[in-house]
C-alpha cells in the first residue's frame, strides 16, 4: 500500500502553469519532504492532491483512495495544515478546536489540550486576537488532534518562532515513530535536511529529484573554496558564485579533472573542495540546464 500515489498529475490555471505531469508515490511511514521555492507548484499539488481542486489531468491517490471519488473517506484519516490559516472571527481557540474535531466526529479534547500546553497557545484566546505564529499554531493542533494516519502540512512552521519549531518538530517525529506519514512541504532546506529521510525537488512545476535526503546530497555538485587571481570564464557549470576579502566560492557541477586542468595555469594561491550541503545540492538542480 502507498500512503500517497501521485500519476500524471496536471494542474493549469487558464493558461497559467500549476504542475505537469507529477508522478510520486510516498510509502506509509516515511517522513517526506517537499521542496520549492514560493511559485514552484508546492501548494497547487496539495490542494489538488486534497481534492480542494481539481486536476486538469492525471489522478491522486491517498492510502490507494482516489482523491475524487473518495474523498469524504479519505479525509477522515488525514491532517492537512495549508500555509495561511484563517478562521470565523468571533471565537476562541477552544472553540475554533471542537469545531474542527466535531467536523470528524471526534472528542479530540484531551489531545488538543497536550497540544496547546506544548505549544504555549492559550485556548481562551479569541482568533482576531491572535498573532499569525499562534494562528498557525491553532491550525496545528487542527491538523494533529485527531492522531491522523497522514499528515500534510504545506510550509507549517512559517510564523513560528525557533523554540516552538523545535517543539513542533520533536512532535512530528513522536508521530512518525508511532507510524504516521508526514509530508512535508518547504522552502526551508535546513528544515528538511534535518527532519526528513526522503524528499522530492518541484520546479516550475515539474519535479527534477526525488530520493532519500541521503542520495540526494550526493550529487557530483561540489563546493569550491579559492583564492589568487583566477579566471573562470572557460569552465561550465559553475554556480552560485560568492567573492569576499577571502577568495571566491562557487558550486561546480562539471569535471573535476577540468577544473584542476584551468587552474593549474593561474595563480591559485588556496583551494579547497567539499560536499555541499541540501541547499547547495538545490541550487544545482535549479541552475542546471534542462
Amino acid at each position: 500500500m502507498k500512503a500517497i500515489e501521485i500519476q500524471k498529475l496536471t494542474k493549469y490555471y487558464g493558461k497559467s502553469r500549476g504542475i505537469i505531469d507529477l508522478d510520486l508515490t510516498v510509502d506509509p511511514g516515511d517522513f517526506f519532504g517537499f521542496i520549492g521555492p514560493n511559485g514552484a507548484g508546492k501548494s497547487t499539488t496539495i490542494r489538488t492532491l486534497l481534492g480542494l481542486i481539481q486536476p486538469t489531468e492525471g489522478h491522486a491517490f491517498l492510502m490507494e483512495k482516489d482523491i475524487e471519488k473518495e474523498k469524504t473517506e479519505i479525509l477522515k484519516d488525514v491532517g492537512y495544515l495549508p500555509s495561511e490559516a484563517v478562521f470565523y472571527s468571533g471565537m476562541r481557540v477552544k472553540e475554533v478546536l471542537k469545531y474542527s474535531a466535531d467536523l470528524r466526529k471526534k472528542d479530540c479534547h484531551e489531545e488538543a489540550q497536550k497540544l496547546c500546553e506544548r505549544l504555549q497557545l492559550d485556548p481562551m484566546k479569541k482568533v482576531e486576537e491572535l498573532s499569525f505564529g499562534n494562528r498557525k499554531k491553532v491550525a496545528i493542533v487542527c491538523a494533529l488532534q485527531h492522531d491522523p494516519s497522514l499528515l500534510i502540512l504545506d510550509e507549517p512552521t512559517s510564523g513560528l518562532d525557533p523554540l516552538i519549531q523545535k517543539e513542533f518538530f520533536s512532535i512530528l517525529k513522536e508521530r512518525n515513530e508511532k507510524g504516521a506519514t508526514i509530508f512535508l512541504s518547504s522552502h526551508i532546506l535546513s528544515e528538511i535536511q534535518k527532519n526528513c529521510t526522503k524528499a522530492a525537488i518541484i520546479r516550475e512545476g515539474k519535479l527534477v529529484a526525488c530520493d532519500t535526503v541521503e542520495n540526494l546530497s550526493k550529487t557530483k555538485a561540489k563546493r569550491i573554496h579559492l583564492s589568487g587571481d583566477c579566471d573562470l570564464s572557460s569552465l561550465e557549470k559553475v554556480m552560485d558564485i560568492k567573492e569576499s576579502d577571502q577568495g571566491i566560492s562557487f558550486l561546480y557541477g562539471g569535471d573535476l579533472n577540468q577544473l584542476i586542468q584551468v587552474l593549474s595555469k593561474q595563480n591559485v594561491s588556496d583551494l579547497s573542495i567539499h560536499e555541499p550541503d541540501l541547499e547547495e545540492i538545490f541550487m544545482h538542480y535549479y541552475t542546471k540546464e534542462d
